[in-house]
């Protein structure tokens, strides 16, 4: 049997276990990584890579149906479906063979096949159920990522009853779809389907779409979809699922008592569970609770020499986080002394179209918290940028701690919501007060100058509203 020894190596290729490795090997360290599929995890494979691409086609769509306010005419616009799953598919695969090469590039050494935990320091890969070698490694870090969580009374099938990635490859457009969460994922497929001509209504145990998100902007784009046709039930919870030949029957009960919604499909996006089954954690006795690996700052487990990463480590279930994680976990194995992370300055974003973006408390949070705040607003409405590209749907909403004026929270409804919430992360990590930002001058006309003006309103002194 084929025996190596690393000084690191990683069970995982996704966004925290590809970051960790080349930055591992940055830092001097002989680094392997085993992954039993296509590199770079469900991120560039199956989730926020391809869905992005798909969420483009459904942008443009809808720019085509209402080319006439610019001006421009066409007749007999045709979708052709399949060539949209195609473009998301090729999407992914050139990003995952980017991944391939950036692990080449930095002399990472890529085993294929399925890597466990034998005993403390031991790896043992596995392909097609045959053991095909064992890896000997100083720190092991676990980045096996997280696959869509089911409750009782869902069956998933992967054809009446599907969960995101299934969501990726339809042949054709279904003409009716429920989808059970309003979560990020959940509201960006209720956008997609929506956009291509599917009768989607979402259903959400919680008062509002997006639940993470500020109040205010929840309710705004919660307004936006039933404008467009998407049918909306928050505080409703799914009884049952149930498939049959043709269609699905979904049992659901609010405040109104029971009711049955029927659709061609249903849609699974309730969230996720890690991947921690079967990789030996109970054999080194690593800590699990509520189905996540339980680590320190640095990515620790309770066993010397095991890391864990990424969404099996826990939420927030995003990229972004798990390549940060795996930086700041190498750095602190390589002994840099590596800051941990701020997870009061972790930015969200939803892809639908008004896009959705955040950082910091949210209003209602802030205020339970026990701070007095000033809150700005700036609607796109009022924006020259917005109106010349047709965009003015949303807003800007700041939220100033009064006593020092710092930055809190930042949240954000339009068109380029997810591009302009970098400057406010930014922001955030210097602390910035409300003076500092609208201090700031702002490129003119663009839509980042709501920025600017919504700070400036928090401080009642709004120019162009």
């Amino acid at each position: 049997m084929i025996q190596k020894e690393f000084d690191v190596s990683i069970i995982g290729g996704g966004p925290g276990g590809y970051v960790a490795a080349i930055r591992a090997s940055q830092l001097g360290l002989k680094t392997a990584i085993v992954e039993k599929d296509k590199l770079g995890g469900v991120c560039l494979n199956w989730g926020c890579i391809p869905t992005k691409a798909l969420l483009k086609n459904a942008e443009i769509y809808n720019q085509f149906k209402h080319a006439e306010e610019f001006g421009i005419s066409y007749s007999n616009l045709k979708v052709d479906f399949k060539k949209v799953i195609e473009r998301s598919r090729k999407v992914a695969l050139l990003n995952s063979k980017g991944v391939e090469y950036l692990m080449k590039k930095n002399k990472i050494e890529h085993i294929s096949g399925f890597g466990k935990l034998k005993a403390k320091g031991l790896i043992e890969v596995s392909k097609d159920g045959k053991v095909i070698e064992e890896i000997k490694s100083k720190h092991t870090i676990i980045s096996t990522g997280a696959r869509p969580r089911t409750i009782p009374g869902i069956t998933v099938d992967g054809k009446k009853v599907i969960t995101s990635t299934e969501a990726m490859t339809l042949q054709s457009i279904p003409k009716s779809m429920v989808i059970i969460g309003a979560g990020a994922i959940g509201i960006e497929f209720a956008y997609f389907y929506n956009s291509f001509g599917t009768k989607v209504t979402v259903v959400e145990m919680m008062p509002n779409i997006l639940p993470v998100e500020d109040k205010e902007i929840s309710k705004l784009l919660e307004s936006n979809f039933k404008k467009n046709g998407i049918e909306i039930l928050t505080d409703t919870k799914v009884e049952n699922v149930t498939a049959g030949k043709n269609d699905v029957t979904i049992v659901v009960s609010n405040k109104d008592g029971k009711k049955s919604l029927k659709a061609e499909i249903a849609l699974n996006a309730i969230g996720v569970q890690g991947n921690i089954e079967n990789i030996g954690l109970e054999t080194l006795g690593i800590k699990v609770e509520k189905g996540w690996i339980i680590v320190d700052d640095f990515g620790k487990t309770n066993v010397d020499g095991i890391y864990a990463i990424g969404d099996v480590a826990g939420p927030p279930w995003l990229a972004h986080v798990a390549s940060k994680e795996g930086i700041v976990c190498v750095e602190n194995i390589a002994g840099k002394k590596p800051q941990p992370i701020d997870w009061d300055n972790i930015p969200g974003c939803t892809y639908c179209q008004p896009q959705v973006a955040s950082v910091g408390l949210t209003e209602e949070k802030a205020i339970t918290a026990g701070y007095q705040i000033k809150v700005g607003r700036f609607p796109f409405s009022a924006s020259g940028k917005a109106r010349a590209i047709g965009e003015t749907d949303g807003l800007v909403k700041l939220i100033f701690d009064t006593k020092y004026g710092e930055l809190l929270g930042a949240h954000i409804l339009g068109s380029e919501a997810t591009e302009m919430l970098a400057e406010l992360n930014v922001a955030k990590s210097l602390e910035a007060t409300g003076e500092s930002i609208f201090g700031t001058m702002h490129a003119h006309p663009t839509l980042s100058e709501a920025i600017m003006e919504a700070a400036e309103n928090a401080y009642g002194h709004s120019i162009h509203i």
